[in-house]
């Protein structure tokens, strides 16, 4: 009697189970909705090459390459830095992100990045400033961190920045140091479509 009301109860749990619960206990793959299709970006070697000769002389370099919308639902920036030997004073200071994550790959060069902790002298950059407008959206720069992470990083390691997170270069110890960076952007706040000429 037992095993016939246990087979009851479980021939009618399984047809108390949604659809597609039922159908992968039956080995058939789960139905899910058609999602809409992207269009894939490209950005060559070529491109972030020549961009970094473009701006070789300069200290700092950061340069947007695209910003691009993907399926309309968030804007995903493409850009390539590049900076000079500092050290010390020469370092400068810090800088946050309110709305974007940033995703450095580092491509040449060895430097000392600092993460986290907290910077004196906060000033919010102009809203028509280029690093609002087109590669960050809103950001405070202040003085060197303290009490962050500091970490030495080199070529092909990658570094992910959240919203909201202070970053500072406290030293480059080669050359330069040259890193692609991808700044998603939930709140659309770059401007989707945007190519460097």
């Amino acid at each position: 009697m037992k095993k016939i009301l246990f087979g009851f109860v479980a021939i009618a749990f399984a047809l108390l189970l949604p659809g597609r619960y039922r159908a992968q206990t039956q080995g058939t793959p789960a139905v899910t909705p058609h999602l809409p299709r992207g269009t894939a970006t490209d950005v060559s070697s070529a491109e972030i090459q020549a961009l970094v000769q473009k701006t070789a002389s300069e200290r700092i370099s950061d340069q947007a390459i695209r910003v691009v919308s993907v399926n309309g639902e968030y804007n995903v920036g493409v850009g390539v830095v590049h900076r000079a030997k500092t050290s010390g004073a020469q370092a400068g200071g810090g800088i946050e992100h309110s709305q974007i994550t940033e995703i450095y790959h580092v491509i040449e060069g060895n430097a000392t990045l600092v993460t986290g902790g907290s910077m004196d002298n906060l000033a919010e950059f102009p809203a028509d400033h280029p690093v609002v407008t087109v590669l960050n959206g809103p950001s405070t720069r202040g003085g060197p961190i303290q009490n962050g992470v500091s970490r030495k990083i080199g070529p092909g390691d990658v570094v992910i920045i959240p919203p909201n997170t202070p970053h500072w270069f406290s030293e480059i110890t080669s050359d330069q140091i040259v890193y692609l960076v991808v700044r998603v952007d939930p709140h659309k706040v770059l401007p989707a479509g945007y190519a460097a000429k």
